[in-house]
């Protein structure tokens, strides 16, 4: 599967860290910014894929689990540290659950909000990545 981790650059002080986000960090250019918080521990969110938009998962407080299918393979990720950013590309259907109390998913995408762009149905998803193998 060819999802990443990305590292975020930090700069450590007795104060506390600093996580700075640059355009040399993030390969594509930032176009909407959103986040999830007070999320339901029981609850999920997610349950699409894009066929455009590439989104960066970064876990700013608490921890989830993201578990990624691209219609051949799945794999769970935890993100639980503030410096790691799961960059998911197209074509990969994502839930997102386990969320600790306080956790808070901020999400960077590469293109505006377009209703157009997501897979909301999971088995089209299916159907159309068993054709692409």
């Amino acid at each position: 599967m060819n999802y990443k981790i990305i590292d975020i650059p930090k700069i450590t002080d007795p104060r506390g860290n600093l996580a700075v986000l640059e355009k040399d960090t993030i390969p594509y250019k930032i176009e909407r910014v959103y986040y999830l918080y007070d999320v339901p521990s029981d609850s999920y969110r997610g349950g699409h894929a894009h066929k455009e938009c590439l989104e960066l998962l970064i876990a700013v407080s608490g921890s989830f689990t993201v578990e990624l299918d691209n219609g051949s393979h799945k794999e769970k990720v935890t993100l639980s540290k503030p410096n790691k950013g799961l960059l998911i590309p197209t074509m990969i259907w994502r839930e997102l659950s386990d969320f600790s109390s306080g956790a808070m998913c901020l999400v960077l995408a590469s293109h505006e909000f377009d209703e157009a762009d997501y897979i909301r149905d999971k088995e089209e998803f299916d159907l159309i990545t068993s054709s692409e193998i």
